[in-house]
C-alpha cells in the first residue's frame, strides 16, 4: 500500500469516486454532496493537498488535506492543526479500514509540519462514520453548525456538522 499525492492525471478517476461517493450518500441519507469543481480539485492538485491510497495497483481511495480550516472550524482554526475533508474509498476496498490507514499517515504528516491536532468533521447525522471516526482514534468534540457556511459549497447550509480531533 502507497499514499501518494495525486495528480492531474488522477482527475478522471477522482471525479469517478466523488460519484461514487454521491450515489452511495443519497441512498443512505437526505444528505449528500453535491457535485465538486474541476478548478477546486485542480487547484488541490497543483498544492499538493489531494492525495491517493494505492492498494493493489488501483486507487482505492482518495482525500485532501488543509493546513487551515476557518469556515468550518472558526476560532479553533488558530490552533495548529491539519484537516482531513473527502475521504473517499472505492466501493471495491470498502471495510479494509483505510480511513485508520489514511489517520495514521496524516498523524505522521501533521507531526512532521509541528501540528498540535487532526480534525476531521461529518455530517451530525451521519451515525456510520462518526463510529468509524471514533473507532479509528478521533474524539468526539460535539455538534454545531459550520462556522462560515457562506464560505463552503451549498451542502453546508442549514446543517449541524460532528466535530472530531486526535491530538498529536
Amino acid at each position: 500500500m502507497q499514499i501518494l499525492p495525486s495528480t492531474t492525471a488522477d482527475k478522471t478517476t477522482i471525479f469517478a469516486l466523488y460519484d461514487a461517493a454521491i450515489a452511495h450518500q443519497k441512498q443512505v441519507s437526505h444528505l449528500h454532496w453535491l457535485p465538486f469543481d474541476e478548478a477546486l480539485v485542480e487547484r488541490e492538485i497543483q498544492e499538493g493537498r489531494q492525495w491517493k491510497v494505492i492498494l493493489d495497483d488501483q486507487v482505492a481511495a482518495v482525500f485532501v488535506v488543509a493546513y487551515n480550516d476557518p469556515d468550518i472550524w472558526g476560532e479553533r482554526d488558530a490552533e495548529p492543526s491539519i484537516y482531513l475533508h473527502r475521504i473517499v474509498t472505492h466501493p471495491d476496498f470498502r471495510g479494509r479500514n483505510l480511513v485508520r490507514t489514511i489517520t495514521e499517515w496524516a498523524k505522521n504528516h501533521g507531526q512532521a509540519l509541528g501540528r498540535r491536532f487532526l480534525r476531521l468533521d461529518t455530517w451530525a447525522e451521519n451515525l456510520k462514520l462518526r463510529e468509524l471516526y471514533q473507532r479509528a482514534g478521533y474524539h468526539y468534540l460535539g455538534d454545531a453548525p459550520p462556522a462560515n457556511p457562506a464560505g463552503l459549497p451549498s451542502h453546508y447550509s442549514g446543517i449541524l456538522l460532528g466535530f472530531y480531533e486526535i491530538a498529536l
